[in-house]
């Protein structure tokens, strides 16, 4: 679901507090994002949004996650109608491994 070592690679290449200043960011971004798109997706937005998170989680190593982004929009450009809810379930595990890894990671510093 998560490439680790993506994101132990991220957190070497900036450091440990950017690390948490980048990931508190990329919450705060995609959070805002996924909550529109759980409440009232607007299909002429969609294909950017979709392109914006998961470029976003990209960076972070959520392979999943980017994995289903990338098939929706697949779709979305063949002219297909798309169902959000596999999207939302994996950001939102992904989302809880992330916040659980940085609270274990803080709990051993």
């Amino acid at each position: 679901m998560i490439d680790w070592k993506r994101v132990e690679e991220l957190r070497s290449e900036v450091g440990e507090e950017a690390f948490d200043e980048v990931l508190d960011l990329f919450l705060e971004e995609v959070d805002e994002v996924m909550t529109r798109l759980r409440a009232t997706p607007d299909q002429t937005c969609l294909p950017a949004d979709l392109h914006f998170v998961r470029g976003s989680a990209l960076n972070l190593g959520l392979k999943e996650f980017c994995a289903i982004c990338q098939g929706l929009e697949h779709r979305l450009a063949q002219g297909e109608s798309v169902e959000l809810s596999a999207l939302l379930d994996s950001y939102a595990e992904s989302r809880g491994l992330l916040m659980a890894a940085g609270k274990a990671r803080s709990r051993v510093a």
